[in-house]
């Protein structure tokens, strides 16, 4: 309204981005400020002590040389979560009028530590440990306490708790089970369950387990491979390979309807943590971006060959899923190895990589992919690009390209150009069709009612596609 006051603008810098948080004891504003989908960050802080009338935005980490997450304030100093100096990531105590010597709380470990919440005056520490996450418990000072024992292979998620509760409270999830929530003795490291959904099927009738593949350079690329329990190797088993690679996103045990419903029918889901992800820190995402994208594709290729080679299925029964950068590996990965899969699902996928930078909030993915402004960059844009690398003649799998005709993230001009092209190409009888819902976006914020129809036609194609002759 009129009569509120302006805190804090930067109309010198209409790239970036705020995130406004006040620290749980009520004394600090701090500002997260961020970049596109650079992983490096700003804190800006204000003291609210006097009342927001006569609090003033100050600059606290200004340079943008590392990634800092809020924690909380404590004792006068901000404990910020940061891979500064610490690939895998570390607690750091920031004073707020000296933040050039910060006292390090929680140090880096052999896993990537990817969140932290202070509550009961301790710390909870949520670890990636091989793609799925373990939890421990730190005194404040840094302390180790103990390590929680989590009902199994799952994702942490939705730390909730404030400093003075006794317990945290979070979401787990599995790839058999939707997130329950949990509560965790921040006194002695015990779980206890909180809420569960009533659940239509046994989670127990079905069987998670993960494998490392060995990638083109020897790099291990962790592998999840999740079934019913009373499906075996038997080289002919139809199976959904999923991967993303990219952002430092991490891919792990999610659980998704149409996955479940995919394994119900006997199918083999196989997920992929590959290169550019955040499973194994910054240098794991830095090994699977700008001049080292490929080793995405070719992680994403070894894992399709070792399920071939396995004794768990054959080329001809292996479909391959991504969406949004996800769809970009499809794309590069049915141009370079259309030989590998049964079949193909490209959602909503930056297919066009000369060219993205230009279309709504492309800019910001440079981060991750580069410019073709730049004459290096072009040259590794255009070696793997999806919509430059169709050539005619080739046989392609059965592909079905999704998009959605008012998404403003990644614009269906990607999938319209790609999916035209590769029609084009197409030699043989393989069908390659584009799907494309109206009034729909980038997937956020879709109803129920599109999802079934959307989730549905994509399990069909791939039914269809894959069924052995």
């Amino acid at each position: 309204v009129a009569s509120d006051r302006l805190i804090f603008s930067a109309p010198h810098e209409p790239e970036w981005g705020f995130e406004p948080e006040v620290t749980d004891e009520g004394r600090l504003l701090v500002i997260t400020i961020w970049r596109g989908t650079n992983q490096e960050n700003r804190l800006y802080v204000a003291d609210l002590t006097g009342g927001v009338e006569a609090a003033t935005v100050r600059p606290l980490l200004d340079d943008a040389d590392a990634r800092y997450e809020l924690i909380t304030a404590l004792d006068g100093s901000l404990l910020v979560l940061t891979d500064l100096d610490a690939p895998m990531g570390r607690v750091l105590a920031f004073d707020l009028d000296h933040t050039e010597d910060p006292r390090e709380i929680v140090p880096e470990a052999m896993d990537a530590l990817e969140q932290v919440r202070l509550v009961g005056g301790r710390l909870a520490a949520v670890y990636l440990h091989d793609a799925h996450h373990r939890l421990a418990i730190f005194e404040a000072d840094g302390r180790h306490v103990v390590d929680v024992t989590l009902p199994g292979i799952g994702t942490v998620a939705d730390l909730a708790g404030r400093r003075g509760d006794d317990e945290l409270f979070f979401s787990f999830t599995t790839f058999s089970t939707p997130a329950s929530v949990l509560a965790l003795s921040m006194a002695d490291g015990s779980v206890r369950s909180m809420r569960s959904a009533e659940l239509p099927w046994d989670p127990d009738a079905f069987v998670t387990e993960q494998v490392f593949v060995i990638s083109s350079d020897g790099t291990q690329v962790p592998l999840f491979l999740t079934r019913r329990t009373d499906i075996t190797p038997n080289g002919d088993v139809a199976t959904l390979l999923y991967g993303y690679g990219g952002f430092q996103i991490s891919v792990g045990p999610t659980f998704k309807p149409e996955w479940l419903a995919w394994m119900e029918r006997g199918g083999l889901l196989a997920v992929a943590s590959l290169r550019g992800g955040g499973e194994y820190g910054k240098a794991w995402h830095d090994a699977g971006r700008l001049e080292h994208k490929q080793n995405v594709f070719d992680d994403f290729a070894t894992c399709a060959r070792w399920l071939a080679s396995s004794g768990w299925s054959r080329r001809e029964r292996i479909g391959i899923s991504g969406r949004s950068n996800g769809g970009l590996l499809v794309g590069a990965s049915i141009t370079q190895h259309p030989e590998l899969f049964g079949a193909a699902i490209a959602e909503v996928g930056v297919m066009d990589m000369l060219r993205f930078h230009r279309f709504t909030i492309g800019w910001g993915w440079t981060s991750d992919y580069g410019s073709a402004d730049e004459p290096g960059q072009f040259r590794t844009l255009l070696a793997y690009s999806p919509l430059h690398n169709i050539r005619p003649g080739r046989g392609y799998p059965p592909t079905l390209v999704t998009t959605g005709d008012h998404d403003d993230r990644v614009v269906p001009g990607h999938s319209f150009k790609f999916t035209a092209a590769l029609q084009a190409a197409q030699d043989g009888d393989a069908p390659v069709l584009i799907r494309i819902d109206t009034d729909a976006g980038h997937g956020m914020g879709k109803p129920v009612s599109k999802l079934i129809d959307e989730r549905a036609d994509v399990l069909a194609f791939l039914d269809v596609s894959l069924s052995a002759p």
